[in-house]
């Protein structure tokens, strides 16, 4: 049985077209090979498919970059002429670009002030105005986060003090210490100069009755900060 003429027209399913692109693609690279290596034949083939993937195939001999050059040698064209002017004309603009910049850089240093008319410097202070309002409001914010901060690490610090002084209150009310004062075991107690901390030593009186009446030999000492 003969097999119907296809018609050539757009193929609506995705996934059918994709099959079909892959199929074809394969094919037609095949038979350019085919013709490489029958004919001797320099043949290169540049495919998009409809997702935008690069498919390429060039003969063994050859590549790219000479299959073009030689394409432009036979016909005296320069595909890449075009190109350059426009990567020089882009390069034009930002280099004016980067003029006016560098310009605007400098009137806001207060250099080239000269050009500006009464308008012109009207602009430009209101433009500093407002740059140097959110400078200060950014500086404003840095100072109160760092004044949060130290507030929150005082408030930390004062209740680990507190913390200590009820602990030490604690233990001066257990009877199984004694604050040892001057003329006692120790002759003298730790301090500091005028208004600064000083040091006392407490002894630790054993709960269970020792077996000689002697003077204690083991003494624990805790600081008391007053």
């Amino acid at each position: 049985m003969a097999r119907g003429k296809i018609q050539i027209k757009r193929i609506e399913n995705t996934t059918n077209r994709q099959v079909t692109y892959s199929k074809r693609r394969n094919g037609l690279f095949k038979k350019a090979n085919e013709l490489t290596v029958l004919c001797d034949a320099k043949v290169s083939i540049i495919m998009f498919s409809s997702t935008g993937k690069l498919h390429e195939y060039i003969s063994p001999s050859t590549s790219t970059k000479h299959f073009f050059d030689q394409y432009q040698m036979t016909l005296g064209v320069d595909l890449w002429n075009s190109h350059y002017e426009n990567m020089q004309e882009n390069l034009k603009k930002l280099k004016e670009v980067n003029k006016n910049l560098r310009k605007e850089i400098r009137q806001r240093m207060g250099d080239c002030l000269i050009d500006l008319n009464m308008e012109d410097l009207k602009l430009l202070e209101e433009e500093m105005d407002k740059a140097a309002k959110i400078v200060r409001e950014r500086k404003y914010k840095v100072i109160t986060n760092q004044i949060d901060t130290q507030r929150k690490k005082f408030n930390n610090e004062k209740e680990v003090h507190n913390r200590l002084l009820r602990d030490l209150d604690a233990r001066a009310e257990d009877p199984r210490f004694a604050l040892i004062e001057n003329g006692g075991e120790y002759e003298s107690v730790i301090g500091f100069s005028n208004l600064g901390p000083r040091m006392f030593a407490l002894s630790l009186q054993p709960s269970h009755p020792s077996g000689h009446s002697g003077p204690t030999s083991d003494l624990t000492t805790y600081p008391l900060l007053f």
